[in-house]
């Protein structure tokens, strides 16, 4: 068990730290004061350290104009941790901090990967000549900036010559009330991702206390056997008389810690309203504790989107991988990616994933086109779009590269084969981003007609991933289909292919379904009845067609037949409705129909535009809806506006996320535009003006970033003053522009008193501007204390009350 420290931002303001002051510049200019916050901890039970380095990347230096001095504040740090340690504890040990960018990677916003990357780079190799024992990445709400954080340590750590004994990698996630990262992921899917690149400690800090915190944990144990850190809040913040309070004691505190450590958590201090007290009481509780045994987790194939996750293999119901994202034999597909256009992709991932498809195969090889741009549009595209997890479909390494960059979870690579050349490409990138990886038995053109000439070439590619560091639960086989024009015994042999591989290896197993019937009639029929007989030879995961009527129903009929469909509950949803005096394979489906933009009513096929993130498709109904005479107001609220209230329902109950919100908002944006456009002075689109701000003293501008992106693609004027904000800015930013409504926000428990005094402000200047209050660490409670007049939770109910008080004026 180790103890790490508490708090670092709140113990520097009580020696002094002053509003707008670095707290990283202490480490060079005051390096005393911060040697001094180090020993109290280290005095009152700390094993652990925490450099004064959150802040100390380059992109959230540019704030004080020191971005050019990361080397230098974060080796300071160090410096000073390590004489803290020497004259405290010197058996303690030094974490180099890195925290947020406070910078949304792209499609969410403007940065990309490697701009990212490069930012936490610069930080750990500094941070790893300074000499830390540890690379602790807290606080981290989006799993794309971990990964490439993650990324970007490991890259540090090895070219150092460093090994995971020298410095161990921490991420530590931080999750909001509901579960779940501000962009949706859920704890175990962050740990299956993390832990797949490479993390060595997977954890959470901030945002929650140790009640919140535990589930969480525990959540986290039930995926991985990696140690397990934690550094809750010492409880949810308070306003107490207009000052920022953490509710729990360090008497209270420690205890609570005890049944994080049942949970898992071998690794356990504080964060944000914690003290030396505190961590004397948890360092007195948990070294006092037996915490309970730990579960072992057998390691199980596990792929992942941002927010979803999904195993495969024989112990688990059989998945389909939806095959109609590839434009080979497509033409019209093949033709819009070529005009740029990605509305049929879209359409098409839309469609499997209502038809039952589990994961997407993504293919973008267009005859004569590049395909490192089109996949990597794709992905963003999807990635935004559906909770599915994704299949790479590509041999071209650059996009497979791109694609496995900018992916945010646990993708599947399809596929890699024995050539040389496939293995030292393909290899390499499955390990580096943590993706499953599906070996085809072929072989410098080579195609064995036996399946057990198959099966050895299999083993072959299984040993060559295991020498570049992949697992057995990293790895899944294909049994190569060939069509049963090339030989009658051709079916049979994947078929044993199939069973020798389950024997053999166990591993999950993919097939392309359709190849069997290539040149042949009938071909649903041939693919359902050779889809049954290979679900029962050990197929676990078909690609296939969900759309295919045939293939559909023989996949679930099997599914049911063996076993995986308790009480038939799926057979009978899927087709308890059908005729059954109708002949076979004559009848259609009769099920519910499905949203399209096919509707005869304009307005339910814009609602069902941006409800599906079709930003492109949207104009053309936009102006179509114009062209025959309808109501610019009429489109504004029947159309986009009901449109938005479905996806903030969907929002509040958990079925959509942000990623998916701010896909809807865009698409209502370029609705917006089309109409002024077309019609410059259209009344609809005058819903006023809106300032946003984040408060005096506080440099994180991430959420507000969110609010406004939202309410401006809702059809607000956004006056963005930025962050750290004096509260007479904002008094005149709100006479200048005739606001009527200002949005103020504050991520830091230290700012949240500034919301009072901004608000005092703009009463004191005699505005009746209604003010709404948000950020991470404010409550209702807290914005009625500060005679808020509105609390927004997050960008929807900003948005939502952003229409209704507006509503009010008219």
């Amino acid at each position: 068990m180790y103890i790490f420290d508490g708090a670092m931002g709140t113990m520097l303001q009580a020696a002094g730290l002053e509003e707008g002051y670095c707290p990283e510049l202490f480490n060079v200019e005051r390096p005393e004061v911060v040697k001094n916050i180090h020993a109290q901890y280290l005095q009152h039970g700390s094993d652990v350290i925490t450099t004064n380095t959150f802040g100390a990347c380059s992109l959230k230096l540019e704030d004080y104009n020191l971005q050019d001095r990361v080397k230098e504040i974060n080796i300071a740090a160090v410096k000073v941790a390590k004489e803290a340690i020497a004259e405290v504890k010197p058996s303690a040990r030094v974490a180099g901090s890195m925290g947020p960018t406070g910078r949304f990677l792209q499609p969410l916003g403007n940065m990309s990967f490697d701009d990212i990357y490069d930012t936490y780079k610069e930080q750990a190799d500094a941070l790893i000549e300074g000499g830390v024992d540890f690379i602790i990445i807290e606080t981290i709400i989006d799993v794309q900036e971990m990964r490439a954080a993650l990324l970007a340590s490991l890259d540090a750590r090895n070219e150092a010559g460093k090994t995971k004994e020298d410095v161990q990698i921490i991420c530590q996630f931080s999750f909001s009330e509901d579960g779940r990262t501000i962009t949706g992921t859920p704890p175990a899917v962050a740990a299956t991702i993390v832990e797949a690149i490479g993390a060595d400690i997977i954890g959470i800090n901030c945002s929650l206390g140790p009640e919140q915190i535990t589930p969480l944990i525990e959540e986290i144990a039930s995926v991985t056997n990696l140690p397990i850190s934690c550094q809750p809040n010492a409880g949810m913040p308070q306003l107490i008389n207009k000052q920022t309070v953490f509710p729990l004691t360090a008497e209270e505190m420690g205890p609570m810690m005890l049944a994080i450590v049942d949970a898992g958590a071998s690794y356990v201090g504080g964060c944000c309203g914690t003290t030396p007290a505190h961590i004397q009481s948890i360092s007195n509780a948990v070294k006092a504790h037996i915490p309970k045994e730990r579960a072992y987790i057998e390691p199980k194939t596990i792929i992942t989107s941002r927010t979803k996750l999904l195993e495969l293999g024989h112990n688990v119901k059989p998945l389909i991988i939806g095959e109609r994202i590839n434009p080979t034999g497509r033409k019209v597909l093949a033709q819009e990616l070529r005009d740029g256009s990605f509305i049929r992709v879209k359409r098409d991932a839309l469609d499997q994933v209502e038809a039952g498809a589990d994961i997407l195969d993504v293919n973008m090889g267009v005859a004569g086109m590049d395909q490192t741009p089109l996949m990597e549009k794709a992905i963003f595209e999807l990635s935004m779009l559906v909770e599915t997890p994704l299949s790479i479909d590509t041999l071209d390494p650059a996009a497979m590269e791109v694609a496995l960059k900018n992916y945010p979870g646990r993708a599947l690579i399809n596929s890699v084969n024995g050539e040389e050349e496939s293995i030292t490409h393909v290899m390499p990138l499955a390990k580096r981003y943590g993706a499953a990886l599906l070996c085809l038995p072929l072989s410098s053109g080579d195609l064995p007609e036996k399946a057990e000439d198959r099966v050895a070439l299999a083993e072959s590619i299984v040993n060559r991933a295991y020498n570049y560091g992949l697992q057995p639960h990293d790895l899944l086989l294909d049994p190569l289909v060939l069509t049963l024009a090339s030989g009658e015994d051709s079916a049979r042999q994947t078929l044993k292919t199939l069973r020798l591989y389950k024997e053999k290896f166990g591993f999950p197993t993919v097939m392309g379904l359709s190849n069997i019937s290539f040149g042949m009639p009938q071909r649903p029929y041939l693919n359902g009845q050779f889809l049954t007989m290979a679900l029962a030879s050990g197929l676990t995961t078909p690609i296939m067609n969900p759309l295919n009527y045939a293939a559909k129903k023989a996949f679930v009929s099997s599914s049911t037949l063996l076993g995986w469909d308790p009480g038939s509950a799926e057979f009978i949803k899927e087709y308890g409705y059908e005729d059954e005096t109708t002949a076979p394979g004559n009848a259609a489906p009769k099920g519910p129909d499905k949203a399209s933009f096919d509707s005869n009513d304009p307005l339910a096929n814009i609602r069902a535009c941006v409800e599906q993130g079709e930003k492109e498709a949207i104009v053309e109904l936009v102006k179509k809806a114009l062209a025959d005479g309808m109501d610019p107001l009429d489109i504004t609220k029947k159309g986009l506006s009901e449109a938005m209230n479905v996806v903030g329902d969907k929002f509040g109950s958990g079925k959509l996320f942000l990623p998916q919100v701010m896909l809807a908002a865009e698409t209502m944006q370029a609705a917006f535009n089309t109409i002024k456009e077309i019609i410059p002075a259209s009344e609809s689109l005058d819903k006023g003006t809106v300032i946003v701000a984040t408060v005096k003293g506080d440099i994180h501008d991430l959420g507000k970033n969110i609010v406004a992106a939202l309410l401006e693609n809702n059809g607000y004027k956004i006056v963005d003053l930025g962050k750290d904000v004096d509260p007479e800015v904002i008094v005149q930013a709100i006479k200048d522009n005739k606001a009527a409504l200002v949005g103020i926000c504050s991520l830091m428990t230290t700012t949240m008193p500034q919301i009072d005094n901004t608000i005092a402000a703009i009463r004191a200047a005699g505005l009746k501007t209604k003010v709404m209050v948000g950020g991470a660490v404010v409550s209702q409670d807290y914005a009625d204390q500060a005679g808020a007049d509105i609390y927004a939770k997050d960008g929807i109910a900003a948005v939502n009350h952003a229409n209704d008080f507006f509503d009010t004026l008219k």
